[in-house]
């Protein structure tokens, strides 16, 4: 590479760490679980992970890895139009379909081609793509993809906002079809669309929706089918997207959950699904050990709900400002960028794994803690979690 490109990077990478925003990688050396072993710093309790259920360690769906591998070897070596298609990845798609209330569901490499490989492939010039403010990269992405390609037109509405979902409707009322797209569970604030009423207003001014379910699958609803279970609508969302890479194990993989018809022709038209291998043979069978894994153990669901419960409890009563919230994402508002990063690490002293969020992945003045309960998480950790807490929150003044 030449030394003028390396001289600019080794720039902007130091201007990363004067700013406090440079990522520092921690090496995990045992399974993802609530307490990992973390290189150089033993054991630590896990508060950042996306194993909600905890299933990433349970010994079935790790077996079920391993017999695939046997079974069907290390890799698909193919794209799924090609030779790449496996038996297993019909077993994991129809069982997909089934947890989320839809009538089928693809498979992809992740969540972030699903979405990506949404937008672009069934809208034209003649459609429009109204998006929350607060959605996802991945969907902010594919959105601005398929303006690039097939010259859709676009809208953003405030967070949540219903009547200015309402407004932005009516202003493409003129196109042939309106998609809206929403997070289930948005991921920084730990919050849950208002999914009913979205709804409402898609069969008021003949919109389909779009919900990217990746942090409520397996997590929303007494049985863990995700945000249309929580809000009493399984069954009437029109295209779901979703990750086997959170709650259902934590492998890798995504999915795009809708009727025959739109994941037919997503299977003949998707450029992630045309161009990329398919789904590893391993991923499939785990991550379909943990759908039934789910569907055998609600009671999972249940405990996880409950410690989410009892961890935002006990932050308030010590003085913390956690978000309100139905949901496993518990962030503490901090305000200030070099605080959240601060505390952040003196949590990590304590042996308490949190990671900080400051500007610009949040607004200014909106830094973070993000805490994420897992089912994984005993009473002895969650109020090992607590006490460092309250030791930092009291270092620091916070409370």
């Amino acid at each position: 590479m030449k030394a003028s490109v390396e001289q600019r990077l080794e720039t902007e990478l130091d201007q990363f760490r004067k700013d406090g925003v440079y990522k520092q990688l921690n090496y995990l050396d045992s399974p993802q679980d609530a307490r990992v072993q973390m290189e150089g710093r033993g054991e630590v309790i896990i508060l950042s992970s996306n194993n909600y259920l905890g299933l990433s360690a349970i010994p079935e769906i790790i077996q079920a890895g391993q017999a695939a591998l046997e079974r069907f070897g290390a890799g698909t070596a193919s794209v799924r139009f090609i030779c790449g298609t496996f038996t297993i990845h019909r077993e994991v798609e129809q069982a997909l379909a089934d947890l989320v209330g839809t009538e089928a569901s693809l498979t992809y490499v992740s969540c972030w081609n699903a979405n990506e490989g949404l937008c672009a492939t069934f809208l034209g010039p003649e459609d429009a793509v109204i998006s929350d403010e607060l959605n996802h990269a991945s969907i902010i992405d594919s959105i601005r993809l398929a303006k690039a390609i097939v010259k859709c037109r676009s809208a953003v509405y405030k967070h949540s906002n219903m009547t200015d979902l309402e407004e932005k409707l009516k202003s493409v009322a003129d196109a042939r079809t309106r998609l809206i797209m929403t997070d289930g569970v948005f991921s920084m604030e730990g919050d849950v669309a208002r999914l009913a009423d979205i709804l409402e207003l898609a069969r008021k001014y003949d919109a389909i929706v779009a919900v990217d379910d990746s942090h409520a699958t397996g997590v929303l609803g007494k049985t863990g089918r995700g945000t249309p279970e929580h809000a009493g609508v399984l069954g009437e969302v029109d295209i779901i997207t979703s990750t086997l890479g959170k709650a259902l194990g934590g492998a890798a993989g995504g999915f795009t959950a809708s009727s025959a018809a739109m994941c037919d022709y997503l299977t003949q038209r998707s450029r992630p699904q045309l161009f990329s291998n398919a789904l590893p043979c391993t991923v499939a069978a785990s991550a379909l050990a943990a759908v039934r894994y789910l569907r055998e153990h609600p009671e999972r669901v249940t405990r996880l709900h409950d410690s989410a419960r009892y961890f935002r409890h006990r932050l308030v009563e010590m003085g913390f400002k956690p978000l309100e919230g139905d949901t496993p994402i518990i962030p503490v508002i901090l305000g200030d960028t070099a605080k959240a990063i601060q505390m952040s690490n003196l949590l990590l002293g304590e042996g308490v794994f949190v990671t900080g969020f400051g500007y610009p992945v949040v607004p200014k003045g909106q830094a973070r803690v993000r805490c994420q309960i897992s089912a994984g998480h005993t009473q002895e950790d969650l109020d090992a979690a607590l006490e460092a807490f309250h030791k930092v929150g009291r270092q620091l003044r916070l409370i």
